[in-house]
């Protein structure tokens, strides 16, 4: 081993100036590489007369950070009399914010004369995030007012029903033109509130008129009074106007519910009814009851006649010729009874009578 070591230094290969070449060499390719890896975009940026540094190149890179495009979105930036650093673009990007959409909405906004400035900008871009908008959007649409169908069309209802005081339903729809307001986007409430205050307002008004002729003579007075309610308090936007688009008259709904309300008490009548009938037939029942008690008692009591006949007999209290004159009466009784009432019905008055 001492041997291959020595005939290696003998040739000179481990020479200190030798290692010190290679050394430089290498450090040399790297930093080649390195320049030409960053000077198309540090030269882009320093042509822009947005000075990047190759060091924040290199962190950018080292950070997993595509510095192209931060480098682009500052140039940009610049370029419309906005200073934005690398650092604040770099900081939204790693906020999981979208850099070049929110550098275009503050140039936007500058350009309207719309006061936006950066942190605002990327608190928007970040609320925004997943909702399908974009704080390009809030601005454009701060610009220039976006009209919101109420209710939405793409809802299963097509109007807003109201009913008047006489009844009478009366179906509206509204458009309304609003404007995002900026300083409360963050946190404010959105188009579906919107919506919802709007239809409300709307259907409390026509329940407030006094007949539904008031609303088609003159359906402004909805918009005006729904206006006049401030519904855009605590919401993103600013209502402008809001415009009645349509009114059409419904079903009669005060008549129908008179009508549900006579079948109700019709129902309710007739159970009452049911309930006396049943309670006078159960009276009825009681009744013959009874009777046939009262007839039980009359049998009782002829079944006792003969029993007080025998008796008169035996004490001597009724004589053989007393009984033939008591039968004879019976038996003229009997003859008249059939007489009077030759169907032979007991129970029918005597027509002598």
């Amino acid at each position: 081993m001492n041997t291959i070591t020595s005939n290696i230094l003998a040739a000179g290969l481990f020479n200190l100036p030798t290692i010190f070449a290679a050394a430089a060499v290498l450090i040399g390719v790297i930093f080649v590489f390195i320049v030409f890896s960053f000077l198309s975009v540090w030269l882009r940026a320093w042509l822009a007369g947005a000075y990047v540094g190759f060091t924040s190149l290199i962190a950018m890179r080292l950070r997993r950070v595509p510095y192209g495009l931060l480098v682009d979105a500052r140039i940009t930036a610049v370029k419309a009399g906005i200073s934005l650093s690398v650092d604040e673009l770099e900081a939204h990007f790693l906020a999981g914010g979208n850099v070049i959409p929110t550098v275009q909405a503050i140039i936007a906004a500058k350009k309207a004369g719309i006061n936006l400035d950066w942190e605002r900008a990327c608190a928007i871009d970040l609320a925004t995030k997943g909702s399908g908008k974009s704080v390009a959007e809030a601005v454009r649409t701060s610009v220039d007012p976006k009209v919101i169908d109420c209710p939405s069309q793409d809802g299963p209802k097509r109007t807003i029903d109201g009913v008047a005081k006489d009844g009478i339903q009366v179906k509206a729809r509204a458009r309304v033109t609003v404007r995002t307001n900026l300083e409360r986007f963050v946190g404010g409430a959105k188009e579906e509130t919107i919506i919802a205050r709007v239809g409300e307002g709307i259907v409390t008004t026509i329940g407030s008129a006094e007949t539904y002729k008031v609303v088609l003579e003159s359906p402004d007075s909805i918009s005006k009074v729904v206006l006049e309610r401030g519904l855009d308090v605590g919401t993103a936007f600013e209502i402008l106007s809001i415009d009645i688009a349509d009114v059409d008259v419904g079903a009669n709904v005060g008549a129908s519910l008179q009508e549900a309300q006579a079948e109700a008490n019709k129902n309710m009548a007739q159970a009452e009814a049911e309930i006396r009938r049943a309670a006078a037939v159960a009276v009825e029942q009681e009744m013959k009851a009874r009777v046939e008690e009262m007839r039980a008692k009359v049998v009782e009591a002829e079944a006792q006649v003969p029993l007080a006949m025998a008796e008169a007999f035996r004490n001597g209290n009724l004589g053989i010729m007393d009984y033939y004159k008591m039968k004879n009466i019976d038996s003229d009784t009997r003859m008249r009874e059939s007489i009077a009432d030759p169907d032979g019905n007991p129970d029918n008055p005597d027509k002598s009578q």
